[in-house]
């Protein structure tokens, strides 16, 4: 079978009364005798180019799709032909082509082998054939098996279906480090106990729900280390604004629980601030007020802490900054009126440390019951989607213009002058606590950093109006990593 591309010059010649409606550049496929009938009348390779030549308004309308619709469909065409099997075939015939066709492309001669993305590719297509032929009466059957499955879209749960002849190759979401925005929502809604619709959930049985909700929250808020936020104080918590603000507030992570013990400052937003505050008032006193908890006595003797402050305490009758103490000996302070310092704390006011199971379980319990792509999110995925999150709104120019807010207000002109004059990498790096922008820069490359960028540069160009020419452009500058991507596939 061959693929030619079609072209209209010339079409005069052609013994046609009008130009053809076929859009420049359309692949047409042909058998080797370079027929499209014969006595028996059209061949299936007419009805093949039908579907090829309606792909423009079918949800394909790049040319490069449809080399690769065309292209996908050849391969298949061709083998049903070596095994003498009609397109059009009972589904017996079909499937057991399929079957046959599975082998040849998974496990065959090296140069047939596709990878598992390419051949989940190739089914779609040939799928998607096969749907319109049986809707326009050129077939009776497909060759597919279809399973049936939920998952979670615009908040809320869609069936689906899924094809059966589609491997099971590593999902999109295992290789991303990150929660989209969309996933960042089911997350936190998962840990207060909500349906992915915010309403209670009748089946949670979990416990600390305002606890685990408020944590995540700050994490994604402002990029702390599961060290960071598993041994931070609720001394240490930023007070919260008498007003609502959109510029970030301030958030210094103290140097005896960083990397490095190198003090840093980065920022949470006001709504995660104030679902910290609102765990503190109502939750958390439940847990420590009149706690009889003590610390391990393999961990040493307790600390008792009285006339504390955001800066420090009296520890065992000695004024103690909190910057100095390590995980080690947070985990040893106790409040003189009962339970641990530690922000995040059991019901019986000792320190919660495991969040890696708490997470694990909530993530495991969205895939089971709502959206089975979600990934499993480890602390520092957290952190991930935190850099992620930040870097969009500072290349996309939300915190310039909350800053710019903030200068006209007269709140806080220190941070409105950073957030506007600074690199969104440079911010970055500061927020996330690198040593130098070059760590920044190889640590966002390992994420998805360039779509961050291209998608500011489609917004930017709609927002001026820009022509298609200004657009195909910014394609071409990305069309070199799509190849690449393809290539090792």
């Amino acid at each position: 079978m061959q693929m030619i591309f079609f072209s209209s010059a010339g079409w005069q010649g052609w013994e046609v009364q009008r130009k053809p409606l076929i859009r420049q550049g359309m692949p047409v496929l042909i058998d080797d005798d370079l027929r499209f009938e014969d006595e028996r009348g059209a061949r299936p390779v007419v009805v093949v180019n039908q579907w090829l030549r309606e792909l423009p308004v079918s949800g394909a309308p790049a040319p490069k799709s449809w080399e690769v619709y065309a292209r996908a469909l050849k391969g298949w065409l061709e083998f049903l032909a070596e095994c003498g099997v009609a397109v059009f075939a009972e589904r017996d015939r079909l499937r057991a082509a399929l079957s046959g066709y599975a082998e040849h492309r998974l496990a065959g001669p090296i140069e047939a082998r596709l990878a598992e993305s390419t051949w989940n590719l190739h089914v779609g297509v040939v799928a998607q054939f096969y749907a319109w032929a049986v809707e326009e009466g050129h077939a009776t059957a497909v060759p597919f098996t279809y399973g049936a499955g939920r998952r979670y879209a615009d908040g809320r749960l869609v069936e689906v279906r899924r094809n059966l002849a589609k491997v099971r190759a590593p999902k999109p979401h295992t290789r991303i480090k990150y929660l989209e925005r969309e996933f960042v929502e089911l997350f936190v809604l998962a840990l207060e106990g909500l349906l992915p619709d915010g309403s209670p959930d009748p089946a949670f049985r979990g416990l600390h729900p305002g606890r685990n909700a408020a944590t995540a929250r700050f994490v994604l808020s402002s990029g702390l280390r599961r060290q960071e936020f598993t041994y931070f104080l609720v001394h240490e918590v930023p007070p919260l604004p008498a007003a609502s603000t959109v510029v970030p507030i301030r958030l210094p992570v103290p140097a005896g629980i960083t990397k490095g013990r190198k003090p840093r400052t980065t920022w949470a937003s006001y709504d995660a601030l104030a679902a910290v505050h609102r765990y503190c008032a109502l939750e958390r006193p439940l847990s420590v007020d009149g706690s009889g908890w003590r610390p391990d006595p393999q961990l040493g003797a307790p600390l008792v802490v009285t006339k504390a402050d955001r800066f420090g305490g009296v520890v065992n009758g000695r004024r103690v900054p909190w910057s100095k103490l390590t995980p080690r000996e947070r985990l040893r302070l106790v409040n003189v009126d009962g339970g641990s310092l530690l922000l995040a704390v059991q019901r019986d006011g000792a320190p919660f440390v495991a969040w890696p199971t708490v997470f694990r379980r909530v993530s495991d319990r969205i895939r089971a019951r709502f959206e089975p792509r979600f990934p499993h999110v480890k602390p520092h995925r957290l952190r991930h989607s935190f850099a992620m999150a930040t870097l969009e709104m500072l290349v996309t120019g939300y915190y310039q213009q909350a800053a710019r807010l903030v200068a006209d207000t007269g709140d806080d002109a220190a941070m409105a002058l950073y957030l506007t004059q600074a690199d969104p990498l440079m911010v970055l790096r500061d927020l996330l606590g690198h040593s130098s922008v070059t760590t920044t820069e190889l640590y966002m490359s390992k994420l998805d950093a360039t779509r961050v960028f291209r998608e500011a540069y489609e917004a930017a160009g709609r927002a001026a109006d820009l022509t298609e020419d200004l657009f195909a452009e910014v394609d071409a500058e990305f069309d070199d990593e799509a190849e690449l991507a393809e290539a090792s596939a």
